[in-house]
């Protein structure tokens, strides 16, 4: 088997907040050892509910932010103990697209100067003819290159954070929930953009979701977080869940309608403070498989095959 694209191992990221009367500084841990590992031509999906740390972790991926812990590897190129000018070099090969194309655009520039702005971040000269090229890979029209954001739909403009995300063909790129601001119709147009752009490019994506179900429909494999750590890894997206977690995250995207979900019962329980986690599983409190065990102690992810999970009494 070849060497992955993207290693990551023992990956945590630490905030600190002061608050209180006395202004008592406390900790909270949003990203907890996670390891992980992508494929060249893989599409790998990260999925949880919001504040699962997920975002958190492509950002960390990215070297956005700082890791407090862990290793992050590109290629065979350790991200983490490169200096700040090595470090950008390495950028080229990687890329995000932001959930939000409404945000993500500045409001001052025309689309065409919106993409060249990574060749110019990159202090790099841009082609001829690139922003008609980049403008036709995501399919918009090259009239497009004289228009600003505010006059573009949210779909549109999501097709320019793509190609502005591809501008300098990276090898793999962070799809920070692409398609949760957008209508259920152009969601289906932008995922299927996106898988088009891989076949025509080559590339690796790190798919960040809070919807099991789409994750299920685009990606390759599955890793699934809870309170900044993971508790399953799913080999394939036709896997069963193993994990009570899962389980009920597939359950809430069954169908795109909320109509239709009137009669999956909700997750009992209230999501722990990241500032005071329990002693034993953080997911104790919801789980209708909790047993005196759990509460004591929390589980490890145990690997069987390419399924892994963390829980001492998995479905």
């Amino acid at each position: 088997m070849s060497a992955p694209l993207l290693q990551v191992e023992g990956l945590t990221k630490q905030f600190h907040a002061s608050g209180g009367l006395f202004g008592r500084q406390r900790s909270m841990t949003a990203v907890r050892e996670v390891d992980l590992t992508v494929g060249r031509g893989e599409v790998v999906g990260v999925v949880g509910e919001s504040g699962c740390g997920k975002s958190t972790l492509a950002r960390l991926v990215l070297r956005l932010i700082e890791p407090t812990a862990g290793r992050i590897t590109l290629d065979g190129t350790d991200l983490t103990a490169l200096s700040p000018a090595a470090l950008r070099a390495e950028r080229r090969r990687m890329s995000i697209v932001f959930q939000d194309p409404y945000s993500s655009l500045d409001p001052r520039y025309a689309i065409a100067d919106i993409l060249a702005e990574p060749f110019v971040v990159q202090s790099r000269p841009m082609p001829p003819d690139t922003v008609d090229e980049m403008l036709d890979a995501v399919g918009l029209p090259q009239s497009t290159a004289k228009q600003y954001p505010h006059q573009l739909s949210g779909g549109q403009r999501q097709r320019i954070g793509i190609a502005r995300a591809l501008a300098l063909r990276p090898e793999f790129v962070v799809l920070d929930e692409p398609t949760a601001s957008l209508d259920v119709s152009i969601q289906a147009q932008i995922i299927a953009l996106l898988s088009s752009l891989r076949d025509r490019f080559g590339l690796t994506y790190l798919f960040i979701s809070h919807d099991l179900g789409l994750v299920r429909y685009f990606c390759n494999r599955i890793v699934v977080m809870y309170l900044g750590a993971v508790c399953e890894i799913l080999p394939n997206a036709q896997s069963s869940p193993r994990h009570p977690y899962t389980s009920a995250l597939l359950a809430s995207s069954f169908s795109p309608d909320p109509s239709a979900r009137r009669d999956i019962a909700p997750l009992a329980g209230e999501i722990p403070s990241p500032f005071n986690l329990p002693a034993g599983c953080a997911f104790a409190g919801r789980c209708p498989r909790v047993t005196d065990l759990c509460r004591r102690r929390s589980p490890s992810l145990v690997a069987d095959g390419g399924h892994a999970v963390a829980c001492f009494n998995p479905l």
